[in-house]
């Protein structure tokens, strides 16, 4: 069978693409992983390659130029719009030592219940079928920089929180679950807090500072469906008087995002998109 030469030239550009995305990336990965986005199998294409590694270099040329060595950083995986939400997930982004920025955050497996956290390049982190090629981060304060950076390069200090029961919308005051924004602000305050040792604790923190999670509105049919048709949804974790009440509180991008400058953490949020 030969392929018409169209075809060929799209595949030869496609993996050519890649391959740049590899280099870039420090180390692709064959898990299907996600946050923030759908589990649909989707391959790539040259237009998403290339919108997400023009979105990641214009991000590396800003992190570089603010002189910072971590961010938190986010992006548009889903179109949240419907409930007022703009971006879908965030991770922790810093500058390692040998030079190009890595960004550590925890991904659902698709199609099950379960978590892992990931250590991948930014181009990597901007090449999962993004909905919008847009990126927003903040710049930790100094303090809040030093605190953070050894958990974020030290493999058995991340993992230490982690929960890998994997939640899309766990209840922001539980321990059942765990998903990925409330996985990055744990994290945050067992670097900040040498009192916390666990989950609980942890939560505790986050309160003090005033962290407040967002409020989702959801019916019960619309909580029956989500359920029924994803292995990675639950709301058995809300308290029963929330739930019935249609009052799902979970973490969010632009809740964390928000809080951070209120509570005097971080500066406010800035923006990259491609084009």
């Amino acid at each position: 069978m030969h392929l018409d030469l169209n075809r060929s030239l799209h595949l030869h550009r496609t993996l050519t693409l890649w391959l740049a995305a590899a280099s870039l990336a420090c180390g692709l990965i064959s898990l299907p992983a996600r946050a923030g986005q759908d589990c649909e199998n989707r391959g790539p294409t040259v237009a998403s390659v290339t919108q997400g590694m023009a979105l990641a270099a214009r991000v590396a040329q800003a992190l570089d130029a603010s002189g910072a060595q971590v961010v938190v950083l986010g992006r548009a995986g889903q179109d949240l719009s419907a409930y007022g939400l703009r971006y879908s997930h965030l991770g922790w982004a810093y500058k390692s030592a040998e030079g190009p920025w890595r960004v550590l955050h925890k991904l659902n497996t698709c199609g099950t219940g379960r978590s892992v956290v990931m250590r991948q390049g930014l181009g990597e982190f901007f090449l999962d079928g993004l909905w919008r090629y847009e990126a927003v981060w903040a710049v930790p304060t100094p303090g809040v920089q030093a605190a953070l950076l050894p958990w974020l390069q030290n493999p058995q200090r991340t993992a230490w929180l982690h929960e890998p029961a994997y939640n899309l919308v766990s209840y922001a005051w539980g321990q059942r679950y765990q998903q990925s924004n409330q996985w990055a602000i744990e994290l945050l305050a067992v670097a900040m807090a040498p009192e916390v040792h666990d989950r609980a604790q942890a939560q505790a923190w986050l309160r003090l500072q005033g962290y407040q999670p967002t409020v989702l509105r959801l019916g019960p049919l619309t909580r029956l469906g989500a359920r029924v048709s994803r292995a990675q949804v639950a709301f058995d974790d809300h308290p029963a008087e929330q739930r019935f009440s249609d009052r799902i509180e979970t973490v969010t991008v632009d809740s964390v995002l928000a809080w951070l400058p209120r509570a005097g953490l971080a500066g406010a949020p800035l923006r990259a998109s491609w084009p």
